[in-house]
């Protein structure tokens, strides 16, 4: 049980850092295509390529208790954050977002510890809450309490993330998470794909390689390979445990907005990033 545990936490660590690129590479994108079209064409490609792979292995279909979850894992992870997220883009920083969403694993918790009947110590509790308070203090306006429309859509975003990875987490303990969300992404096809299709832009085949690049990464490893290994950790990790790891997520979306957008990180960021760290150690010790 220890030896998967740790290999949950190992995988979890590996998948934060790939998903770290998922607001910079949608604002990179949303600069030329439109967000609706990235939010729903990254889960039609997704889905396409899973459909192969599960007609090529020839998985057999969900039951209907399992299609019930798969269906909350659409709502979340397939149609709400993708396009909450990419619009959210549009008005904020990728940087800003990212620490925003250091919401996201105190809300992963709660929503996993309710359906998956984990009972983590108050300990854990105490440190899950001081992280995310510490994130979101980080997001806010210093001369205001304000909520802004970005920072709503983000939270929102981050609700349906929340959702869609707890059901998938929990229903990967029956079926391998990988088709969890290929099953996920098949199942919204009838409605992503046309879409997809609609919305593409008239002058596509001008576009530069590099934005179609960026839309094939969000496509790729941000909606399907991504989640081949996050639902696995936390089927072995556990729910509530392993989505804590992501709040180290929005200091590597910092250093990937800086690094590649060319966004300034302040100094404060690395005071945030040692006590956010700190927390997520206290959390793992005392679970």
């Amino acid at each position: 049980m220890e030896n998967l545990q740790k290999q949950g936490v190992v995988l979890g660590a590996l998948v934060v850092v790939a998903f770290s690129l998922t607001l910079p590479a949608s604002q990179y994108v949303v600069s030329v295509f439109n967000p609706l079209f990235v939010g729903l064409g990254r889960a039609a490609l997704a889905g396409m390529l899973a459909g192969i792979m599960l007609w090529w292995t020839r998985s057999p279909l969900p039951t209907s208790v399992q299609l019930r979850h798969l269906i909350w894992v659409v709502a979340g992870v397939v149609l709400g954050f993708p396009v909450l997220s990419t619009y959210a883009m549009q008005v904020v920083p990728a940087s800003h977002g990212g620490v925003v969403l250091g919401i996201l694993p105190l809300l992963t918790a709660l929503i996993g510890a309710w359906i998956g009947h984990e009972r983590p110590s108050v300990i854990f509790w105490l440190a899950a809450l001081v992280g995310a308070v510490l994130v979101v203090w980080y997001a806010l306006p210093h001369d205001s309490l304000l909520i802004q429309s970005g920072d709503a859509l983000l939270l929102l975003a981050g609700l349906s993330a929340a959702v869609g990875y707890a059901y998938g987490g929990y229903l990967a303990r029956d079926i391998a998470g990988w088709q969890v969300i290929c099953w996920a992404l098949v199942l919204a096809l009838p409605l992503t794909l046309p879409s997809s299709l609609w919305l593409l832009p008239v002058d596509w085949t001008d576009i530069e390689g590099k934005y179609w690049l960026g839309l094939l990464y969000l496509a790729l490893v941000s909606q399907l390979f991504g989640f081949f290994l996050w639902y696995r950790a936390l089927a072995i990790g556990g729910i509530t445990r392993i989505s804590q790891l992501q709040l180290l997520q929005p200091f590597f979306t910092l250093l990937v907005a800086s690094v590649w957008l060319g966004e300034a990180i302040e100094f404060e960021t690395l005071g945030f990033a040692t006590a956010v760290v700190v927390t997520v150690f206290v959390g793992k010790h005392y679970f």
